[in-house]
């Protein structure tokens, strides 16, 4: 939903009708993934997109129609389909994608959970009887709820703990009725521990991607604000005392880069006792076995020394620094989508 909520607000400042297409199930080499989301008016506008361009021209008229029978419905588009060459749909996979009318009032409630930088899940109906076709339940990890779906509708148990969902997904529910779950999750964060040449371009890349970026140096040439101009976060202390004003949740990303013990031991103490998706170290693999060694020494286990990536990145045979904040970059991606 990020992708598309701030055209969303600017159109609806503008009063527009608006109708809101996501992809709820692919086959194949489908070009986007599930949760997908492309957001559209009647005079034109489009933000996002479904399919990279395949199917766009006919979900927007699906979703015009959407808006003026104000029913939702659920489309699908496979290459094997007598109309796959007329939508475009020729890379040999197959899609489903959800079309309806803007919920306001839950879009409004995922936007505040955005903004709050908080965590939680949509659940819509997307298959059954007419009448719950697209009824829709917000929720939030601190149990907030909003929608039209609640025990008199359907099972609550079986979807009141779905705000710790962390990944789209559809879900059956008896014989003739599927919910898609939509997760919110809060921006991801990228702590660098060392403000070196190569955290210069990591923050660059993982703002680009979206990531909120904290760099911690206590070393006053290196974390510098003429060297860090454009992070969100700036601190010049040693990892102890810095990491007690930092959160490192399971949307949080952390990448060591001084391979100076004195800096990245006390904050890899720390770090392993939380639970951030990612841990990455910079070295060799001589200088990790040394850090492993520390490790051991300091009471850990082998199972939670395990969870450091070290080397650090992608083995892309990355030789400059910008190279090498773009392997560490990958790396982070494929760990924080499951791979």
């Amino acid at each position: 939903m990020k992708e598309v909520i701030n055209e969303i607000n600017r159109w609806q400042v503008d009063n527009e009708a608006v109708a809101l297409a996501t992809v709820v199930q692919t086959w194949g080499s489908a070009p986007r993934k599930v949760g997908a989301k492309m957001a559209l008016t009647p005079n034109g506008r489009i933000a996002g997109s479904v399919s990279g361009g395949c199917v766009e021209g006919a979900v927007f008229e699906e979703g015009t129609a959407a808006l003026q029978t104000n029913r939702a419905k659920l489309l699908h588009y496979g290459v094997a389909d007598e109309t796959a060459w007329d939508v475009g749909l020729a890379c040999g996979g197959t899609i489903e994608v959800f079309v309806e009318p803007l919920d306001t009032a839950v879009t409004q409630f995922i936007y505040n959970l955005i903004q709050n930088k908080l965590a939680g899940a949509v659940i819509t109906v997307i298959r059954g009887p007419e009448e719950l076709l697209g009824r829709k339940l917000a929720v939030s990890r601190e149990g907030e709820r909003l929608g039209s779906l609640g025990p008199e509708t359907l099972d609550t148990q079986a979807i009141a703990a779905e705000a710790k969902a962390t990944h789209p997904q559809r879900v059956q529910l008896g014989d003739h009725i599927e919910i898609f779950i939509d997760a919110i999750r809060p921006a991801p964060t990228l702590i660098i521990v060392g403000g070196v040449h190569i955290a210069m371009a990591l923050t660059s890349f993982a703002q680009t991607l979206g990531y909120r970026t904290l760099v911690i140096d206590p070393r006053r040439a290196f974390g510098s604000n003429e060297r860090f101009p454009h992070v969100d976060q700036l601190i010049q202390a040693w990892p102890d005392k810095a990491f007690a004003e930092v959160e490192i949740g399971e949307d949080t990303a952390v990448a060591l880069l001084t391979h100076d013990p004195k800096i990245d031991d006390p904050a890899l103490k720390i770090i392993l006792q939380a639970n951030p998706f990612y841990i990455g170290a910079l070295g060799s693999k001589k200088t990790h076995a040394k850090r492993v060694e520390r490790l051991r020494g300091y009471g850990f286990s082998d199972a939670e020394i395990g969870r450091i990536h070290a080397p650090i990145g992608l083995d892309i045979a990355a030789q400059t620094p910008e190279e090498i904040a773009l392997a560490i970059m990958a790396e982070i991606v494929k760990s924080r989508n499951g791979n």
